[in-house]
């Protein structure tokens, strides 16, 4: 009896994670035209019922009979609740907004409803956050000082957050049933058409015969992979089996191959031109283009990977790890792999040179698809059915890749509602900005812990999506230009997932290694620290997020390039030697002087670096 419902769910899912996929892109392509509001509701709706079909109610229950009565018991009502408000939107906008009780009870299922898919889908911790905030207006008129709100009712939240678009149906949601899934599919698309292998090759060639080849493989690797997947924890799950027994068998330690790889994942994120689903919704809330979002990561991006690559060159040397052997059985030329993998190649070109040319993200990764299609029958010289197969495959696992980040962007709306009508938001900032004493350095302290704490336990795009209501606003009100403010809270949430106690990323990678996962997440955090830095250094130095001219961009980019490298020897505590302690605080020093733009800064970080390799050259003919 198990068998055959587990048979029913299986397919269940299949079919509307294929259909919400199809949806979209007929939705995009013209084919399908429908209003705004009509295609948030849907989107959340089928999102909803794929997540109580895959995610059981406890883990004990899996498999249980009481579990499936509750799942299909809560997939029917988000269907009766979705069904009513795509009835009723319409009227109640028409009308200026003129709601009855009918439309808040359901609207207050469907709230709930929400929070059991975020507690299921993307942690407790999210749910608990999304709950305080939401019945924080029921209460707030009874708490003392800076908590005091006037009182809200029941009735009105949950008509705010359902039927306007300033809560659940709002920003997030739309960002995640437009930009998102459709960014989600084309990965799901590269994946299943071949291109992580083609990904896999090309890092393991340019990184073959060097020292600590698997590490740096595992860097490019994770890079090229993370910028489609957009997940941290899930980018190592999927390029960890592959890379992290590689290091080990080179001769890293376990926690040392789990961190690397659980930093390179979450660095995927930052990477232009697909910068994974939180930066896409930053585009929408901050008000620009997706090209200014890409063209202002680009630099701390790659500064980011430089520093990486840095980490596990002197980690290798200091462990006295050495070059592979080039495979004798593997001679393919570059230009032979590269010339294979043009399938992939000439579709994400495609998406880079739309996106710059002003198409619309969803765009340029729709006809990027269809390119890839054409491409794939043009390289492989036939048209077969395998085709169709794995589009369909592609489409289904795209769809359902998008399930935890629409439930998150669903529940954040919870938070952005309750903070727009409470004016909680613009309490929060103005208590970071009394605490720093309007002195910005303190106050960019105060918004780099909250974002982390913040940010603990939840995924990349959950946790920037809180910090960009919560915390962001704080920044703005300094006198921080948005974006900047954005891209400072934006780096955090994505670095929350390897900041311990709480590090998603580093506890996959831990759990592939073998190795104990606070100590894997302690290493990350080491090896990561670039990351912890970059934020206040693109804060100070505008040119690091492309501000200037070419010039002084150039300028701040080399400086930088030998500011991450003097960080990867502090952190390791070897440069042409082990470090001492005073070298190894001279050469950290060094790299945060040279991260911060200016002439000033770079000949002293200059000049510290230098002594410091003198000592060492000194002592080393002693």
């Amino acid at each position: 009896m198990n068998t055959a419902l587990d048979s029913v769910f299986k397919y269940a899912v299949a079919i509307v994670a294929f259909t919400i996929g199809a949806f979209h892109l007929l939705n995009v392509s013209g084919v399908v035209v429908l209003s705004t509001r009509d295609v948030r509701i849907f989107h959340l709706l089928m999102m909803l019922v794929l997540l109580f079909l895959t995610k059981p109610t406890l883990k004990k229950l899996a498999g249980n009979n009481i579990d499936r009565f509750i799942s299909l018991g809560l997939v029917v009502l988000s269907i009766a609740c979705s069904v009513f408000i795509l009835s009723r939107w319409k009227d109640i906008a028409m009308s200026g907004g003129d709601t009855d009780k009918l439309d808040a009870w359901v609207g207050l299922v469907l709230i709930l409803l929400v929070l059991e898919a975020a507690r299921r889908g993307v942690g407790v911790a999210l749910a608990i956050i999304c709950l305080v905030f939401f019945t924080y207006p029921f209460y707030s008129e009874w708490l003392p000082g800076v908590l005091y709100s006037r009182g809200y009712s029941v009735e009105r939240i949950s008509e705010l957050l359902t039927t306007t678009s300033q809560g659940i149906y709002g920003i997030p949601l739309g960002v995640s049933s437009t930009y998102i899934v459709l960014f989600s599919i084309y990965g799901a698309f590269l994946s299943t058409f071949g291109a992580g292998d083609f990904f896999f090759k090309v890092a393991n060639r340019l990184t073959r015969g060097m020292r600590a080849a698997g590490a740096k493989t595992a860097v490019i690797f994770s890079t090229l992979l993370g910028m489609i997947s957009g997940s941290a924890a899930g980018n190592v799950a999927v390029t960890g089996t592959l890379t992290i027994p590689m290091m080990k068998k080179e001769g890293y330690e376990p926690h040392q191959a789990g961190a690397v790889e659980a930093v390179v994942s979450t660095g995927g994120q930052m990477m232009p031109p697909v910068m994974g689903a939180a930066a896409f919704i930053m585009a929408e809330i901050v008000g620009v283009s997706y090209t200014k979002v890409m063209q202002v990561g680009l630099i701390p991006a790659l500064l980011f990977f430089a520093s990486l690559f840095f980490v596990v060159h002197l980690q290798a040397v200091k462990s006295g790890i050495e070059g592979n052997q080039p495979d004798t059985n593997d001679n393919e030329p570059i230009w032979k792999i590269l010339l294979h993998g043009g399938q992939f190649i000439i579709p994400f070109i495609t998406l880079i040179g739309m996106m710059l040319n002003g198409y619309s993200p969803f765009k340029a990764s729709f006809y990027s698809i269809v390119i890839l299609l054409i491409a794939h029958v043009i390289w492989n010289r036939r048209l077969s059915l395998d085709i169709l197969g794995k589009s369909v495959t592609a489409i289904t696992a795209g769809a359902k890749a998008v399930i935890p980040i629409a439930i998150a962007c669903a529940a954040a709306g919870i938070i952005a509602g309750t903070l727009g009508v409470t004016g909680f938001g613009s309490k929060i900032s103005g208590l970071i900005f009394l605490a720093s004493g309007g002195i910005t350095f303190i106050a960019l302290i105060f918004t780099m812990l909250t974002a982390i704490i913040l940010g603990m336990g939840l995924p990349t795009t959950a946790a920037y999506l809180i910090l960009a209501t919560v915390v962001a606003p704080a920044l703005s009100k300094l006198g921080v230009p948005l974006l900047t403010a954005h891209m400072f809270v934006f780096f955090y949430g994505c670095v929350s997932t390897i900041t311990p106690p709480v590090a998603l990323a580093s506890y996959v990678a831990g759990g592939i290694a073998g190795a104990d996962i606070n100590r894997v997440g302690w290493t990350a955090f080491f090896y990561g620290l670039t990351c912890y830095l970059l934020p206040f250094m693109f804060f100070y130095g505008p040119p690091l997020l492309m501000d200037g001219s070419v010039a002084v961009v150039l300028q701040a980019a080399v400086s930088g390039l030998v500011g991450v490298f003097c960080i990867a020897a502090f952190v390791i505590g070897y440069l042409l030697s082990n470090l001492r302690i005073i070298e190894r605080a001279a050469v950290g020093a060094g790299g945060v002087l040279l991260l911060m733009p200016g002439l000033i800064t770079d000949v002293s970080g200059l000049v510290a670096l230098g002594v410091v390799l003198q000592l060492q050259k000194a002592r080393a003919t002693d």
